[in-house]
């Protein structure tokens, strides 16, 4: 198998990590005016229907707060939630603006559904995604991560729960406004490395001159296609806010303005956002309140890619005589004709090209609290209503993007509704009685979620101005509305729930939880399941025996096992489905239906069992904290689709197969090396992360399922393919067996068959030889470091990563992009010749599989270590002094450079780029057919190109 490896010796992070040991605290320990006599972990932590003392929990819980949060400025709070916090993987789906990004707690449990935690936003539910919560409006974010904390949300916290807190006014608390802004530009972290013209020239003559100019190009011509795409791009944000409170209640009301355009042309989003929060107390025995959280989207060019253009040939020119761009272009022998595709063309479209979505969605909470005539007992009802709806529309003009100026135009129209709800009643116990501490909660909650969408579409739109918004003015044979776009789907789940918690002296803690899902999607007989879990906290620290201890100021250990389950099905799965296809039937035309996926009576739900072991503990009057964890999670009947036999004529059926494992290490440290708030101060923390992903079985004993890249024995996202040991050079033995018709130069692969008694193999390479490579990373974290001086202060946020495979597709075979035959434009890559031999990629005009070179896709594999800087800010808060002249509570101004350096990459030293994924496996694909990787593995590709983000914000409130 081919692995890769990392330096041995990382100095930054060993610097970091001795910055955070004793010996580093000691001239800081010194300084006995700076620091408190004994800072106790009296943190309140939210736990799910409810809130406990921090040193009191005992499952495993990470906390973030709003104001770490914002220490990043950003649009979307995931991106700032970034390197915070071990076991929270948080990678960037796509980089175009607004797009949301994907959150994996503790690895991926699921096949084919969903692997996305829970999001509950103020106590309830939330159908939206983090994006769609301002960054302003955040008081906490606390993270669940094993069973024995998730279990109290049952199936749907099955993947880790991430609870958002926001802010409230204060009680009594007189009107505070706010204002928060920042804006700035947006630039190229790096170009696609493509060759300049004479480079490409070169290619083709070492290529053995396979494509010669095209009508377009001139040896003499290098254009810079880049240039003509990408432009630094705006970005600006505007929060207001002002929040407050009376004797009996307190209010929070904000109101929020994003807009991001993008580097390529003619691709925006904006965003409005409105949120209202109110609690009020009615007497002494009730209280009652709301939340509001409402958006408004728009985003445009959703559609518009830079693909097109990095393939473009650079010794094509685009101009006319008189300067203007002409339409198309011929290259490569005239072989390809091509529309030009660049930052003007776009832009002049006017009524010729669409492609725009709007967005509408309003998120509520409600509750209602009485206290009962027992001393702590109190009954709330909590209900959440939400909608969100979309309308999208695309149209392209006559002869757009086509080589055929009479080219149809076309259009679509689609939108779709979601009604979501939420009813719980929650009974809840809180006493203390001396030493003893007793919380206890019970709940019976419902929840119900209809989703309906639509979608249509028409060729030979008659004039430009309709655009997609009257398709019927379209010939009605034109007009097409598919039965597979047209979707309906209604869902519900029951649910019975208890939990306890016990304290006993602050020392000894224990919590119990049961929990009763009812999930429609699932079969009869199947579709009820309760689970348990169970934790256990001491807290040695607070033992007589360990007061002599002084350095130690908290030690406690931590047991928790839980169950959870997952309904990762869509509604009706249980039933199977049909699929509808035009066919000829003697002289007529007619629609028929067949069996798209069989029915499963007894399908079922989708086990995870967890054991978690803890240790917190906070030294040197709790100059130092952290938490060490070891998990183990086995999930059981995985909920996945089955191939069966084309015999059949059923496509597939969904089953509860086989078994998942996620077993890993989590450390997190985090230190006040140097405390001096009238002078010098430094905070540090560090977390560090290893997960081991593992399938464990399959359907029906079965070892492998190549159709999916799933292999017993190795990670979800596994690659199958060959594995590439260098070129064939000069004098190597065996290529015209293993090769026939191989030429010296080209990709040389394993050989995994037999030998013949003299030595040589039995066989050519094929299919047999492709081997399972585990793309999983060894381990990775990440690191943030404040500085502050009197007024001013720098903050810095960064991650890294050890080991796995980052797949490029744009140096593998699927993105066209290297061919090394010069048809088109091609990576800037180190090729082979006689004279330069030892090289990683291919002779050009070699054998070839298809159009690209034989085993190309093995070229896409790198080495995914990096260590990399995330955000740089420097701030100023101005003096108490000034502020009191302005009549101002707070201002801070400040400058942030987001995705500032890769300071070690392996990727970003060949190729100059982000060794961040950009896009999903199975977009923007030049190839079609079945890839050697998962269609959701994140990867590189020819999507909109990660940036470097230039800032300047305020902070203002009085």
């Amino acid at each position: 198998m081919n692995r890769f490896y990392l330096a041995k010796t990382n100095k930054a992070a060993l610097f970091f990590a001795m910055a955070l040991l004793p010996s580093g605290l000691a001239y800081a320990q010194v300084k006995k005016d700076t620091v408190t006599k004994e800072k106790k972990i009296d943190e309140v932590v939210v736990i799910g229907y409810g809130t406990q003392r921090k040193e009191a929990v005992t499952g495993s819980v990470a906390t973030v707060k709003g104001d770490v949060l914002r220490e990043v400025p950003s649009a979307n709070i995931t991106q700032a939630l970034q390197g915070r916090t071990a076991g929270v993987d948080i990678s960037q789906t796509s980089s175009k603006p607004g797009a949301t990004m994907q959150i994996r707690i503790r690895g991926a449990r699921s096949l084919t559904g969903t692997n996305d935690p829970l999001i509950v936003l103020d106590g309830i539910p939330f159908v939206g995604s983090l994006g769609d919560i301002s960054s302003n409006d955040i008081k906490s974010i606390d993270i669940l991560k094993d069973a024995s904390a998730t279990a109290i949300y049952g199936s749907r916290g099955a993947n880790g729960v991430i609870l958002v807190t926001t802010n409230r006014g204060s009680k009594g608390q007189k009107p505070r406004f706010s204002y928060n802004s920042f804006t700035g530009v947006q630039t190229l972290f790096s170009r696609y490395p493509m060759m300049d013209g004479p480079q490409l020239a070169k290619l083709r003559v070492d290529a053995g001159n396979i494509y010669g100019l095209g009508t377009d190009e001139t040896l003499d011509t290098n254009t810079d296609w880049q240039k003509l795409y990408y432009k630094p791009a705006m970005i600006t944000s505007h929060d207001v806010g002002v929040s407050g409170g009376t004797d009996g209640g307190n209010y929070n009301v904000g109101l929020s303005y994003f807009k991001q355009d993008a580097l390529i042309p003619i691709q925006n989003y904006e965003r409005f956002s409105l949120r209202i929060g109110l609690d009020q107390q009615v007497g002494k025995s009730f209280k009652f309140g709301f939340t509001t959280n409402t958006n408004y989207t728009v985003s445009e060019g959703n559609g518009v890619s830079g693909a097109p253009t990095l393939g473009y040939s650079p010794l094509a020119n685009p101009y006319n005589p008189d300067g203007s761009f002409k339409r198309t272009m011929s290259t490569a022998s005239n072989i390809d004709q091509s529309w030009i595709y660049v930052r003007k063309t776009l832009e002049n479209l006017g009524d010729k090209y669409v492609d725009e979505s709007k967005g509408f969605s309003s998120y509520n909470n409600l509750y209602g609290e009485v206290n009962l005539p027992v001393t702590g007992l109190k009954y709330r009802l909590n209900v959440g209503l939400d909608y969100l709806t979309s309308n999208s529309g695309n149209y392209t003009g006559v002869g757009v993007f086509n080589v055929n100026a009479a080219a149809p135009s076309s259009a679509g129209k689609g939108n779709n509704q979601t009604y979501h709800w939420t009813l719980e009643n929650l009974l809840t116990y809180d006493r203390t009685f001396g030493k003893h501490k007793i919380n206890a909660v019970a709940l019976y909650s419902a929840e119900g979620n209809r989703y309906i969408s639509s979608y249509m579409s028409a060729k030979n739109v008659p004039a430009d101005f309709f655009q997609y918004y009257n398709l019927g003015q379209s010939p009605q044979a034109d007009i097409s509305v598919k039965p597979e776009d047209q979707v309906y789907q209604k869902r519900g789940l029951l649910s019975y729930m208890g939990r306890a918690m016990y304290t006993y002296d602050n020392k000894y803690m224990i919590t119990a939880t049961l929990r009763a899902d009812g999930a429609s999607v699932l079969a009869p007989g199947n579709k009820w399941h309760t689970y348990p879990a169970i934790s256990l906290g001491w807290n040695l620290a607070n033992e007589s025996f360990m007061q002599n201890i002084k350095f130690l100021n908290q030690f406690k250990l931590r047991y928790g096992w839980g169950q959870t389950s997952n309904q990762a099905v869509a509604p009706y799965t249980t039933l199977g489905s049909l699929q509808v296809t035009p066919y000829n039937f003697g002289s007529s035309n007619t629609t028929g239906v067949y069996i798209l996926t069989a029915p499963n009576t007894g399908l079922g739900w989708e086990y995870s069992k967890t054991n978690n072991f803890g240790v917190d503990f906070g030294l040197f009057n709790n100059r130092i904290t952290g938490t060490v964890e070891y998990y183990r999670t086995k999930t059981e009947k995985v909920l996945a689709d089955t191939r069966l036999p084309i015999s059949g004529g059923i496509d597939r059926v969904t089953n509860n197969i086989g078994q998942i494992e996620n077993k890993g290490w989590e450390v997190s440290l985090n230190g006040s090396i140097f405390n001096n708030p009238d002078g010098f101060s430094w905070d540090a923390g560090i977390n560090w992360y290893a997960n081991r992903n593992q399938i464990l079985a399959l359907s029906s004993g079965t070892t492998r399922d190549e159709i999916n890249n799933w292999f017993v024995g190795h990670n979800i996202n596994a690659i199958y393919d060959y594995q590439n040991i260098g070129l064939w050079q000069q004098g190597d033995p065996y290529l015209n067996i293993l090769e026939p018709g191989g030429n010296v130069g080209m990709i040389k692969v394993l050989y995994t068959g037999g030998y013949n008694p003299d030595g040589t193999p039995v066989r050519a390479i094929n299919a047999s030889d492709r081997q399972i490579i585990d793309t999983a990373p060894d381990w990775q974290g990440g690191f943030n470091m404040r500085f502050s001086y009197k007024n001013f202060e720098l903050s810095t946020v960064g991650a890294f990563q050890h080991g796995g495979v980052l797949i490029s597709s744009i140096y593998g075979s699927s993105g066209y992009l290297n061919r090394l035959t010069g048809r088109g434009n091609n990576v800037d890559v180190d090729y082979w010749t006689a004279d330069n031999p030892n090289v990683r990629y291919p002779k050009p005009g070699g054998m070839m599989s298809g159009d690209n070179p034989k085993y190309g896709s093995t070229l896409a594999y790198f080495d995914g270590s990096y260590l990399k800087l995330r955000t740089i800010t420097l701030g100023y808060n101005v003096s108490k002094e000034f502020l009191d002249d302005l009549k101002l509570s707070s201002f801070r101004i400040y400058v942030t450079v987001t995705n500032p350096l890769v300071l070690f990459s392996p990727y970003h030293k060949e190729s100059g780029m982000d060794p961040e994924p950009n896009s999903y496996g199975n977009q923007n694909q030049a190839v079609n057919g079945s890839l050697p990787y998962n269609g959701r593995q994140l990867i590189i590709g020819a999507n909109n190109p990660s940036t470097r983000n230039y800032l300047m914000g305020i902070n203002l409130s009085f």
